[in-house]
């Protein structure tokens, strides 16, 4: 059988199922015939699995029709970064390989695997196996794992541009690079629908240097998704605008949708906002019940699995959901989404979209609900990235050692490894392509005796050095705690929530947990709950009829805006500047979402101005708190933070004066007792990129943030255990572990590897120290603005507002929020 024999054979399946294939279907599967490796850029439901399943199938076909018999070991991998969406893939593959070569054998590994399924495996593993990078690692920490991959010809990952720009796409890069080391004739192919820094994703997934790399393509889909964008436009637009008071005033327009609609995800940007929001739509329309259902990351498998199989039986009207339905899974039924405030993305937004009309040729529509007025401008920002396909690089990681320790530990556990061909191998990976020979030999020492600090213990003496120069571990126990803590997602411990009288309902973190008291009653998974007590890792509860109960929260709530979604509101601001000169009315050219905002923007011309494309805008006035300046970069919550901090530093160099700090993703203030001399500001030049790194570091306080950032560096390197599964180790434990070794290092070794990371994460991720120069190297160059206020703008006040929300209840912060407004109207 030959190339075009099998093809034929693609093309005749397609036909049977009323298919045609697209372009870039038959591109991708000429592509790996001639046995090149690739990046795939299409959109979410265009047939992107089919694009790869069926050139491996083929040559499967091929190699059997010409040896007579495959040979044993995993011949294809397809990673997926959630374990959710392996099902999906395993019936894709199986449709079209249980017709085309029944022999050929398909299965999952995943965390979910069963302990059967992973014996079974270990006997004989199947021809085409579908896993996470976490998994993967796993398999590579099994013994004689060569064997596994030995006739392994292809590896497919899944998403890639959710796994670029982040440590997992590191264990990736590493894992890769061991294969291809295995298997000499390995394709390596990835598949990315949103991401703006295509040519990068290629490099970063194949390696800079590599021949993998040279014999690469880029295939891009040229197809024209249709997605509609419709924002909720409030019938009227409150002057004052504060966070989340105007989302649930548009529930009943969100109940218009689902209705007219076969099936509706409601995508919220957190667990809790899923929480509220499912709650309240059964509150004022009860006859949702059992049409209505809540899908999180938090909530049983068992419960995420039937939600997901009854939206694809459409026994569903809708779904109130996070980032847990953002990826892969297809629901054929989904006609319409809605978004709950700012996606902070433009490629989140996208993606979210493409869940609707999860089908090639189909049109998706999105609906945008703002949670405050001001949001309608991120709808219409978001319009038009939509329409310019303007979506966001991912920025990969660089020189990750935490994960490369890891990874050594991972393969000594295995077989064993002999130092200069893992060098060699990593050095041809985006991560590790600079790390030195003084590195590296740090990287082994650390592994075989703890390093300089830590050699007097013998807890961290992981590795052994035999005679012939194998690194390998030979400590039952230290590799059997490393099996257990592989991977690089760090979170805080989470805890089983169960009824006193049995049944598991999710799981939820300890630090909200540890809040509360017995007798007190919290919203989970669309129950309210009183809490019993705390049992092991257990959070025993039963159900109340109570209607008041607290929302859970959890940790990493609040995102940020993208640069790219930054520069997108600042442009549509500049658009809205020009357009309301005065208090007019509103230029016709002017998105809906900009006109509807027309009492907003009146008011605010009122008392300060709409900034211009060359003017940076500070508001100063007073209220009964004190004396406040806000300022209004348009950059981000994250930077907003180190901008803030910065400035405020700066200040009490020239005078002493005692600052608070608020900030959202428009702007940030600074409150004080006293008058701020703005003036002075300016005059100092305060805005400035010089000696930018020096002034971060004492203005936030880096030690500290570094201090806490250290101890996830900590888990993935291996330096605290997190425990077994029934006996898991308290955070507060954890961290006060992983605190002490900084301090160690801090102290006696400044110069250690895994204490420097600390900083160097701090700065380029948690700060964005990057975005921070390029703001304030644009604020330099722009006209600064300072209008003396009588009252708080509107532009101003959800900066205000969000500072209150952290010290007053939800009842308690709307009847401030109310006079606040009656005393500025």
């Amino acid at each position: 059988m030959n190339k075009k024999e099998s093809l034929a054979i693609a093309q005749d399946w397609f036909v049977k199922q009323n298919w045609k294939p697209f372009k870039f279907q038959k591109d991708t599967w000429k592509a790996y015939e001639q046995g090149k490796n690739g990046l795939l850029n299409a959109p979410t439901g265009s047939g992107k699995t089919y694009a790869l399943w069926v050139p491996i199938v083929l040559e499967l076909l091929r190699i059997k029709a010409k040896e007579g018999k495959l040979k044993k070991g995993v011949k294809a991998l397809w990673i997926t970064p959630l374990r959710a969406l392996s099902s999906e893939i395993e019936q894709a593959t199986l449709r079209f390989s249980q017709e085309v070569f029944p022999e050929i054998t398909v299965g999952i590994r995943t965390g979910d695997t069963s302990q059967k399924v992973r014996a079974a495996q270990k006997r004989k593993m199947p021809d085409l196996l579908i896993t996470t990078p976490e998994s993967l690692q796993l398999l590579l920490a099994s013994k004689k794992y060569h064997q596994i991959f030995s006739s392994l010809n292809a590896v497919v990952v899944d998403e890639w541009h959710e796994l670029l720009g982040s440590k997992r796409g590191v264990q990736m890069e590493l894992a890769s690079s061991r294969l291809k080391a295995i298997s000499s004739s390995l394709k390596i192919w990835g598949i990315s629908a949103t991401i703006g820094n295509l040519e990068q994703a290629r490099e970063v997934l194949l390696g800079p240097q590599s021949n993998h790399l040279k014999n690469s393509v880029l295939i891009k889909a040229r197809l024209k998704k249709k997605i509609k964008v419709q924002s909720i436009i409030p019938k009227s637009m409150e002057k004052f605008p504060w966070r989340g008071h105007l989302g649930l005033q548009l529930l009943d327009g969100v109940v218009g949708i689902i209705r007219h609609s076969k099936t509706t995800l409601i995508f919220t940007n957190t667990r809790s906002q899923c929480e509220l929001w499912f709650q309240q739509l059964l509150e004022r329309y009860p006859e949702f019940a059992g049409e209505l259902a809540m899908h999180h990351g938090s909530i049983s498998k068992a419960t995420r699995l039937w939600v997901e199989q009854a939206i694809r039986e459409e026994t569903l009207k809708a779904v109130v959901c996070t980032s847990s339905l953002d990826l892969g899974v297809d629901f054929a039924p989904v006609e319409t989404i809605v978004q709950i405030g700012g996606p902070k993305g433009v490629a989140r937004f996208l993606q979210r979209a493409g869940r609707s009309g999860h089908q090639p040729r189909e049109s998706s529509v999105i609906h945008f609900l703002p949670t405050h007025g001001i949001e309608l401008i991120e709808a219409s920002a978001l319009k038009k990235a939509v329409k310019n396909q303007a979506v966001e690089n991912r920025i990969p990681y660089f020189l990750s050692y935490d994960v490369l320790i890891q990874y050594l530990i991972t393969l000594a556990v295995s077989d064993g490894f002999y130092p200069v061909k893992i060098f060699n191998e990593i050095k041809q990976t985006f991560c590790y392509q600079s790390i030195g020979e003084k590195e590296w030999q740090w990287c082994l020492n650390f592994i075989t005796y703890g390093g300089e600090s830590l050699k007097t213990y013998d807890e961290y003496r992981k590795v052994e050095i035999l005679k012939d120069g194998l690194f390998k571990v030979n400590d039952r126990g230290v590799a059997m705690r490393h099996r257990l803590q592989i991977g690089t997602i760090v979170s805080d411990a989470v805890l089983a929530v169960k009824y006193v009288k049995g049944g598991f309902i999710g799981s939820i973190e300890e630090f909200f947990v540890s809040k509360l008291t017995p007798g007190d009653v919290f919203t989970f998974a669309g129950r309210n709950l009183e809490f019993v007590r705390i049992k092991g890792m257990q959070v025993h509860v039963r159900k109340s009829k109570k209607k008041t109960a607290k929302v859970p929260s959890w940790a990493g709530g609040r995102m940020s805006f993208s640069s790219q979604m930054s520069e997108l509101l600042r442009e549509e601001m500049y658009a809205a500047s020009s357009a309301f000169p005065d208090s007019d009315g509103p230029n016709q050219k002017l998105t809906p979402e900009l006109k509807a905002l027309k009492p907003i923007f009146k008011r605010q011309i009122q008392e300060s101005i709409i900034p211009r494309p060359n003017q940076f805008l500070i508001e100063t006035f007073k209220t009964r708190e004190g004396y406040h300046a806000v300022f209004y970069p348009f950059e981000g919550r994250f930077v907003h933070e180190a901008l803030a901090s910065l400035i405020a530093y700066r200040l009490s160099l020239l005078t002493p004066i005692s600052l608070s700090i608020a900030f959202n993703d428009y702007g940030f203030e600074l409150l004080s007792d006293q008058e701020i001399d703005v003036q002075q500001i300016l005059d100092n030049e305060l805005f400035t990129s010089e000696f930018l790194m020096d002034d971060l570091y004492k203005s936030l306080n880096a030690t500290e943030m570094a201090r806490r950032k250290f101890r996830d560096i900590a888990v993935i390197a291996g330096l605290v255990f997190t425990g077994y599964p029934s006996q898991l180790i308290k955070t507060k434990h954890l961290q006060s572990s992983a605190q002490l070794l900084f301090d160690v290092f801090r102290d006696y070794e400044p110069e250690n590897l895994l204490f420097l990371q600390a900083f160097t994460e701090t700065f380029e991720h948690q700060l964005q120290e990057e975005r921070l120069r390029i703001a304030l190297d644009r604020i330099e160059q722009q006209q600064i603005v300072w209008k003396k206020c009588k009252k708080p703008t509107p532009f101003s006040f959800p900066i205000i507002t969000d500072r209150l929300r952290e010290k007053l209840s939800s009842e308690k912060l709307e009847d401030r929020i109310k006079r606040m407004i009656k005393a500025f109207s």
